[in-house]
């Protein structure tokens, strides 16, 4: 029987991006997001780990973006595999020394041991291991008075670039793409003692009416029920199995991996709105989704929603929920190949929630979604 004894996860600290443009990046998250630059690597770290990186930050969301420096270097390692993706997810926990111990216990495989810095700030400890979530890896750190960065990171003086203006919060959960999940989800039970959250399943013939062809998964959440860190899986539910945006987003992807992160926000109306205006693009909704929304918020029990309708049609942004007045507002951006027109830029995207008295993930919005970017494929010519 698996050991209960939990790791001791305080958060879902960081997404570690690799990419072949740094710079594009630094645009994308200050100029676009209205993140805050807050750190840079130093030269030796530059140096010893093969790549320069970045850390930009709104609100509790931390993202550490590296771009490779030569050969050698994680970063560089990973786009030999993949186009740019995350490669790594960052966790913050109570005690490194106890959550490796529990972990391996498991038959997590490590690929270090606990990894101690000291300086004039505190100490850092961490260690990382392997995952079922293609090649990403999950990292674990503790601090003990440190900065709150990263050894070889420099703080800025100041934090440059963005002041957070669209309201960004942290990070609400994680969703993850696999041509078949059960080895994940039971990795996620077994080794890291998350339990199940939520599930469901569906067919976009189901919605469509169309039996030629289409798109479907099977979806469940995984979580820490200390931390609240959640993690969506999906995986492709036949038929149709090779036309199946899944299993597109494998190949684009070069294997399973993190598709996108989720950002938790104040007020998503005036967020989406301002992000528009500087130029974000947002996978499209159809005009006949907000036409079956009165009928879709009765027969959920929501009912009433504070937003006008009009709006949210305006801006497409979709509405769930699975009681009264109890419901969230979601959006999802175009992946990267498709906001900076190259494939290399890779299938990852991020959504923007709001949450409203619902702790769900939208299952009428999963449909929503999926018809979305099985439309964007069929322009492109892909089923």
């Amino acid at each position: 029987m698996t050991s209960r004894e939990p790791v001791g996860i305080r958060r879902l600290e960081a997404i570690h991006y690799y990419v072949h443009d740094l710079d594009r990046s630094r645009h994308f998250y200050t100029g676009a997001l209205d993140f805050a630059e807050t750190a840079v690597s130093d030269d030796a770290l530059a140096a010893r780990g093969k790549q320069k990186s970045v850390i930009f930050e709104a609100g509790a969301v931390r993202v550490l973006v590296s771009q490779p420096v030569g050969e050698g270097g994680r970063a560089w390692r990973w786009l030999q595999k993949h186009p740019d993706g995350v490669g790594t997810l960052i966790f913050e926990v109570e005690d490194a020394a106890h959550a490796l111990r529990v972990l391996e216990s498991r038959g997590a495989t490590p690929i270090s041991d606990v990894i101690e810095t000291k300086d004039d700030l505190g100490t850092f400890k961490t260690f990382s291991i392997t995952t079922p979530f293609g090649g990403s890896t999950f990292r674990f750190v503790q601090r003990d008075r440190y900065d709150g960065t990263y050894p070889g990171m420099k703080k800025h003086a100041a934090p440059q670039g963005g002041k957070n203006a669209f309201g960004f919060l942290g990070i609400d959960h994680i969703t993850s793409n696999f041509e078949t999940m059960s080895p994940a989800l039971l990795w996620m039970e077994h080794v890291m003692g998350f339990e199940r959250f939520w599930d469901i399943q569906f067919h976009t013939n189901d919605v469509a009416g169309e039996r030629e062809s289409g798109s479907g998964l099977k979806s469940t959440v995984m979580w820490d029920r200390k931390s609240g860190a959640k993690f969506a899986n999906n995986e492709p539910k036949r038929p149709f199995f090779r036309a199946s945006q899944i299993n597109l987003f494998h190949e684009d992807q070069k294997g399973d991996g993190i598709q996108h992160a989720a950002l938790s926000v104040k007020d998503i109306i005036p967020a989406v709105r301002g992000l528009r205006e500087r130029g974000v693009r947002f996978m499209p909704t159809p005009g006949t989704y907000y036409d079956m929304l009165p009928q879709r918020l009765e027969e959920t029990g929501v009912k009433e929603i504070d937003e006008k309708s009009d709006i949210l049609r305006e801006l497409e942004i979709l509405v769930d929920g699975e009681g009264l007045k109890k419901y969230l507002l979601q959006i999802f951006l175009q992946d990267s190949a498709g906001l900076y027109g190259e494939r290399e830029a890779g299938p990852f995207f991020y959504e923007i929630i709001q949450r409203k008295g619902s702790q769900g993930f939208g299952g009428g919005n999963f449909r929503a979604l999926f018809e979305s970017i099985e439309r964007q494929h069929k322009m492109e010519g892909r089923i």
